[in-house]
């Protein structure tokens, strides 16, 4: 059932796991494709999360998303209390979340930080950093830590947790993440092996509500991984 899309345990204590989840893995079931998710994966693994969430039946235990194409760590309460607790950090942006992206272009200034409200784009489900309805804060800060000769790779952490937002405010930039087919553009070349979006969610910090400071980490993947390496062979990526 999981073969190349199985997710990887990264961390486990008695209230939470933490799994690193491939690119192009479902976080849960959406319409009515029966493809394998990582809900299910879940379920299998550790049944006692089946009774854990808001929406129990679609997302059980599963406090936050990734997209289907966005690799990295995700985090799953494995009873109430701690989802609840782990819910409201989330809200209250009390948890330091940290990713990495191969970008078009070289992005010119070394750090900054993309404060621009994030909408929905009039007629369509996309979302846009311009003029949309229904506008909301969103906050990016960025670092860049390689330039190659047409791209850049960033380390990026959102204040705020909005739908798409890092990939939204770096097309905005004009600097969009390697392989995004909604925000980013149609006609230009990218890397061989850019097969989805270049982007990963590379760690998370907080404190849990049993326990001392927690950093989780999730390595860079493999295709990510090929990638920097050829565009810059002598580079050690994350």
């Amino acid at each position: 059932m999981f073969t190349s899309l199985t997710p990887r345990l990264i961390y486990k204590d008695p209230n939470f796991i933490a799994l690193d989840k491939p690119a192009g893995l479902l976080v849960h079931r959406a319409g009515k494709t029966n493809e394998p998710t990582l809900a299910d994966w879940i379920i299998k693994r550790f049944p006692e999360i089946k009774k854990v969430g808001d929406e129990i039946e679609l997302r059980p235990g599963i406090v936050h998303r990734l997209d289907r194409d966005t690799s990295g760590i995700i985090l799953v309460a494995r009873n109430q209390k701690t989802f609840d607790y782990l819910k409201q950090l989330f809200q209250n942006h009390e948890i330091k979340k940290t990713y990495l992206a191969l970008v078009h272009g070289r992005v010119k200034l070394d750090k900054g930080e993309i404060d621009q409200p994030i909408s929905l784009k009039p007629g369509t489900i996309k979302r846009t950093a311009f003029r949309g309805r229904g506008p909301r804060e969103a906050i990016t800060e960025y670092k860049v830590l390689k330039r190659f000769r047409d791209f850049s790779l960033l380390e990026l952490s959102p204040r705020t947790g909005r739908t798409h937002q890092i990939r939204v405010h770096l097309a905005s930039l004009g600097h969009a993440v390697v392989g995004d087919r909604i925000y980013g553009p149609k006609k230009i070349a990218v890397p061989r092996g850019a097969k989805r979006q270049m982007l990963h969610a590379y760690s998370l910090e907080f404190t849990p509500e049993v326990g001392h400071r927690l950093r989780l980490a999730a390595n860079l993947p493999e295709d990510m991984r090929k990638i920097i390496r050829y565009l810059d062979p002598g580079i050690k990526s994350p």
